[in-house]
């Protein structure tokens, strides 16, 4: 068996699943009226970005060497530009022309949080603002009541350096693709919805992905069953 398990997933070839599966629409965050200037948003990026930055080789935050990003062969067939997240191997993969893919390792949501589908990625922000849904803050009242109002962008942030959000139609999801401050959170299940990613390969995904591509999230192990 290798690194990816029992996903029968190689660092040269990944499955595809069809399931395209969708939870009720949540209520979504306030709209923030203050944004950093261009020059705090660098600062920020080299306040996460380690010193002498090499994707496949650097890793201060102690990764299983497997989630660091990696260029892996593609399946025949996919799409340039689309994005696919294995939620079973923990992997996200964003798909380049010439039949290859970055591979990068990736955090998903904790227990039934996570939503299975197929989404369009309509908007992107550099150092977005954050703010827990009413769900969220419903569910874990502790957690989330002190910052209902919502968070200011930054390295503290729970989105992280760059956010990709999650659309079906024009609906948002309000579920994202983000950076995170938590980088040791990577490989597991820790979020309430979204999928998260060390801030520095955020940063290096984040000029590649255009809007209007396809996130394809494929279910996790425990999804039969949990839905059953």
């Amino acid at each position: 068996m290798n690194a990816a398990g029992k996903t029968g997933l190689t660092r040269r070839h990944f499955i595809i699943t069809a399931t395209a599966l969708f939870s009720p629409p949540i209520s979504g965050p306030l709209l923030a009226d203050s944004w950093p200037s261009e020059a705090q948003k660098s600062a920020w990026d080299a306040e996460v970005t380690p010193p002498f930055f090499d994707p496949e080789v650097s890793n201060p935050w102690g990764l299983d060497p497997r989630f660091l990003p990696q260029r892996v062969e593609a399946r025949a067939g996919l799409v340039p530009g689309n994005i696919h997240v294995d939620a079973i191997a923990r992997y996200l993969y964003h798909i380049e022309e010439g039949g290859t893919a970055m591979r990068y390792g990736v955090a998903i949501a904790r227990g039934n949080l996570y939503e299975p589908g197929t989404y369009t990625i309509r908007r992107k922000v550099r150092w977005p603002h954050w703010t827990p849904t009413r769900a969220m803050i419903e569910r874990d009242p502790e957690l989330y009541a002190e910052v209902a109002n919502g968070m200011e962008p930054g390295p503290d942030n729970p989105l992280g350096a760059r956010a990709l959000y999650l659309y079906v139609g024009d609906r948002d999801t309000y579920l994202r693709i983000h950076g995170s401050p938590q980088p040791r959170s990577i490989g597991g299940r820790a979020s309430s919805g979204c999928v998260r990613m060390v801030n520095a390969h955020m940063i290096a995904l984040y000029p590649l992905v255009e809007t209007g591509v396809t996130a394809y999230l494929h279910p996790p192990e425990d999804y039969v069953s949990a839905k059953s």
